[in-house]
């Protein structure tokens, strides 16, 4: 079975995979976004196969069920749940790796190849690929402060910068661990590698769409 966890919000509903960080899509409902998350498990199956997994989801299992913060409400993942607090075993850690390395390849190829001004529309407000580049990027430092990991902010064409914060993630979330947050009033484990992962690829299938 493909266990998830819906987080649910005011206005909008998260379903997230348990053991496949990325795997994550929203709806009005709890229906629309199981089934929204369901629409997308071909495209995750690209990554996971770029990443050399084995990728081959069972029936969907809502395993629990949380409530939302505002960040539900923007349509993002933003609460850890009880399992979270539990080991963050080698595989798990192993998984990780694999997916973020392979979404940030892939992130990093469209940053090149796809078209510099994208289609307007209500996803993403209007901007373009330099932008979601650049706001994934400057996320990702933020987001690292919550794994214990503090860097300066840099221009998102610093590739030297970018290199070395993101290997610092992945010594992170490569690393087993136990259910602790990882900083003070930081994420555990489990929760970063969800949010980490899914937010590359939330905008990595954004650019892709609006290409």
């Amino acid at each position: 079975m493909t266990r998830i966890y819906l987080e649910k919000g005011r206005t909008k509903i998260v379903a997230c995979a348990l053991d496949w960080p990325g795997w994550a899509r929203i709806g009005s409902t709890e229906d629309r976004a199981v089934a929204a998350m369901t629409a997308y498990a071909d495209r995750y199956r690209l990554i996971t196969t770029d990443a050399g997994l084995t990728f081959d989801p069972g029936p969907i299992t809502v395993v629990d069920t949380v409530t939302g913060v505002n960040t539900t409400d923007w349509g993002a993942p933003g609460v850890p749940v009880a399992e979270d607090s539990g080991p963050y075993r080698v595989a798990a850690a192993q998984r990780t790796v694999a997916v973020l390395q392979t979404a940030w390849r892939t992130l990093d190829d469209l940053a090149r190849s796809a078209p510099r001004t994208l289609r307007k529309g209500p996803r993403g407000g209007g901007r373009d690929r330099d932008e979601i580049v650049a706001h994934v990027i400057d996320n990702e430092r933020a987001y690292a402060r919550k794994i214990g990991i503090r860097r300066r902010p840099f221009p998102a064409d610093d590739r030297a910068a970018l290199t070395a914060l993101r290997a610092e993630i992945l010594e992170v979330l490569g690393t087993p661990a136990d259910g602790v947050p990882l900083t003070g009033g930081g994420w555990p484990p489990a929760y970063a590698a969800r949010r980490f992962a899914w937010h590359a690829l939330d905008h990595v299938w954004e650019i892709q769409d609006k290409s």
